[in-house]
């Protein structure tokens, strides 16, 4: 093992603050002897501020509609063979309810950036979701800072915000028409608004470096979010970037580690997308510092159609067969599943200050 390398490890894993240079030793971990410390330290520290259970968050991918031009998406609204939905009002609060019968304590509503339901459609669904004692992550893009507060005051507790590349010329490059400043303008807002919040990035983007890596977890950091979903990306054919390798495998691991030794308090799920490109890439994932699996509760006739990107797993399950395969899945690890609506640990201490 590398001096550099040991020493990068010990300082992060013990608290000292992650300074760039350091974080980029870690994500180029060797094979072998680095990677195996490295994920026993992120291991060791997810058990220490996390404990063993494995938050189920149950996801409703409830329209496929979006407005943007994002260079990597199979929403992106120039893809013309993309057979687009939008569920009803009454679909996604029977979806949200099979939630709650499967024991699930949260419920994600994620969408495409589709204006077409308003701020107050989803309001009125969120606080018909919150009266059933379900918790409530809203994944649907910017919006203006008043229907975020609306929302809030409807009882959403998170929000899941990707900024997807902390390289502003690269975010620039693959977001047509969009700013990264708005992107964490709009963080900034769900922090003020007392959201629980949540962001991330993209591993194997073409043109991005190790460096960038780094200031990816350093701006998670700054943030201090309470979630980070990192996962690799994965070309869809209808996109710019279809022709484009998929981003390393080995190289998400990696970042997801680094990213529980420089965030310990966060939530950390095994992405569907590290599923997609291995079959034991969430088993994988929950032992190199991953807490939270995001099992899909989208209605069968639709799931096919949530292309983000192609070959996503789980498509053709039912909800039923998606709780208990992902419920043995956690105890083959010695882990059990978590019970309620799992908040981070940094948030209730923030409101018990209160």
């Amino acid at each position: 093992m590398r001096k550099e390398f040991a020493d990068a490890l010990s300082r992060i894993a013990r608290g000292e603050e992650p300074d760039k240079a350091s974080l980029v030793i870690l994500l180029s971990a060797q094979p072998g002897e680095e990677e195996e410390a490295l994920y026993r330290e992120a291991d060791t520290l997810r058990a220490q501020y996390v404990g063993d259970e494995v938050h189920l968050r149950g996801v409703i991918e409830f329209s496929n509609h979006c407005r943007r031009l994002c260079h990597y998406c199979g929403l992106r609204a120039e893809n013309k063979n993309l057979r687009r939905y939008r569920m009803k009002k009454e679909e996604i609060v029977e979806s949200a309810r099979r939630a709650l019968e499967l024991g699930y304590g949260t419920v994600v509503l994620q969408s495409g950036e589709d204006t077409w339901y308003s701020a107050e459609m989803l309001a009125e669904i969120i606080a018909v979701i919150k009266g059933m004692g379900l918790a409530v992550t809203l994944c649907v893009g910017e919006r203006a800072r008043e229907e975020y507060a609306l929302w809030r005051e409807a009882g959403a507790d998170r929000y899941l915000l990707k900024h997807e590349t902390a390289n502003p010329r690269l975010y620039q490059k693959l977001h047509p028409g969009m700013s990264w400043e708005e992107r964490i303008t709009c963080l900034q807002w769900l922090r003020e608004l007392g959201y629980q919040v949540g962001s991330g990035n993209i591993v194997g983007l073409p043109g991005q470096t190790l460096e960038d890596l780094a200031e990816d977890l350093l701006l998670l950091r700054s943030l201090e979010v309470e979630m980070a979903g990192i996962g690799p990306f994965i070309p869809h054919p209808n996109t710019p970037l279809g022709t484009y390798p998929a981003g390393s495998l080995d190289l998400t691991y990696r970042v997801l580690a680094v990213a529980r030794l420089v965030l310990p308090w966060a939530h950390l799920p095994a992405t569907t997308a590290v599923g997609t490109l291995s079959p034991n890439g969430r088993q994988l994932a929950l032992q190199r510092g991953a807490n939270v699996v995001m099992p899909n509760l989208t209605p069968r006739q639709y799931r096919a159609d949530y292309q983000i990107y192609p070959g996503k797993i789980c498509i053709n399950e039912g909800p039923e067969d998606c709780r208990y395969c992902l419920e043995g899945m956690i105890r083959s690890l010695g882990r059990r599943v978590g019970r309620g609506p799992g908040h981070s640990l940094r948030y209730l201490s923030r409101i018990t200050k209160n």
